[in-house]
């Protein structure tokens, strides 16, 4: 299929105060090439080849030395981050694309050896995550009971966001997003699988909102919520995710309150094309009317399918992201409907150019 002449996806889009060149978002995937947790001129190349997308959100980045829970995944709390990262910011812009950065505090998910001396894994409760996780040191090691954050860690944790907020727009990014998503922190404290605490940040549903809704509240104080974005996964089971009964209530009034604080944009995850559970169109259709900002569509989408969404009024702008591993000028693809090269998982997150910027 070639674009018709009246395609959205290919039209420009205003998000917030940013001016996108066309309505296709290149979703956040962890990469793992970043050696030291500082970001590379391998990374700004990988990005730069990637800047005819409207929207770049980059991988998951730790706001906190607490957070680098995989290895080799990149940091923003540090000067030296910030140098790393202007190099993609400039690489990006160089093609047209607005970049934003994603915050991902791994919380529970991770392991020792991942982390700099000094830092720990720190959790809503003292629950471990299921499985194992990948270190360079010691190969595949089980995930171990991380610390249950006191009131003083979570405290900290908020305003980690928000001066990780601050040093991305230092860095030249566009906007932040907050990823409350795949079982990662602010995930965690929305589940009950990994949220069991019992004060004023477990229970009930105003509880486990309340970490998600502070953080959203610093954030956008912080940098403006006209640059703030925030993804999230109902009904995901990765990482331990689990789904209960208050689940559509939940996302629902978290989605209203999200949109009272003003942020630009709600990125909602689907993977049922990758066999997780789907989020039904209904819970979807609940999300949309209760968030005020932009919608960002997710999950298989191909040219087809993201035509008639954005059509329907679904949402306004369309996340990919395999395509864009091995295809780096997705966009020109689809608008002449060339076939796609597949993605070769076996170099989804080792170190070096192979299967990252030599496709």
């Amino acid at each position: 299929m070639k674009m018709s002449m009246n395609s959205k996806l290919f039209s420009p889009f205003k998000l917030g105060r940013n001016e996108l060149q066309n309505s296709v978002v290149m979703a956040p995937m962890t990469r793992s090439r970043a050696i030291g947790n500082v970001p590379n001129d391998l990374m700004a190349k990988y990005y730069g080849q990637r800047s005819t997308a409207g929207l770049i959100i980059t991988e998951g980045t730790s706001p906190s030395a607490n957070g680098l829970g995989y290895a080799r995944i990149p940091g923003l709390f540090n000067s030296e981050h910030v140098q790393g990262w202007k190099k993609s910011t400039i690489a990006a812009h160089a093609g047209g694309a607005k970049i934003f950065i994603q915050l991902m505090h791994a919380g529970r998910v991770g392991h020792p050896l991942n982390l700099p001396a000094g830092a720990q894994l720190l959790a809503p409760s003292a629950n471990a995550n299921p499985g194992q996780v990948w270190t360079d040191q010691e190969g595949m090691k089980d995930h171990p009971v991380p610390a249950a954050m006191t009131d003083t860690d979570i405290q900290t944790a908020i305003q980690e966001y928000a001066n990780s907020a601050k040093l991305a727009i230092e860095a030249g990014f566009d906007g932040v997003e907050l990823h409350s998503a795949n079982g990662y922190l602010m995930d965690q404290f929305l589940n009950t699988a990994s949220n069991q605490r019992e004060d004023r940040y477990g229970g009930s549903i105003e509880n486990r909102m309340r970490f998600v809704l502070e953080v959203a509240k610093a954030t956008v104080a912080a940098i403006g919520g006209d640059r703030v974005g925030i993804r999230i996964s109902p009904y995901g089971v990765f990482n331990g995710m689990q789904a209960d009964t208050d689940m559509d209530e939940l996302y629902t009034r978290l989605s209203q309150e999200l949109g009272k604080l003003g942020l630009t944009y709600i990125h909602v995850v689907d993977h049922s094309s990758m066999g997780a559970p789907e989020v039904s169109s209904s819970m979807k259709s609940k999300i949309r009317a209760a968030f005020k900002g932009t919608y960002i569509l997710s999950g298989g989408y191909d040219l087809k399918l993201a035509e008639e969404d954005l059509g329907a009024g679904k949402g306004e702008l369309v996340a990919f992201g395999r395509p864009f591993i091995s295809n780096a000028d997705l966009v020109q693809k689809l608008k002449s409907g060339t076939e796609l090269k597949p993605a070769n998982p076996d170099t989804f997150y080792t170190p070096g150019e192979a299967g990252y910027t030599d496709y």
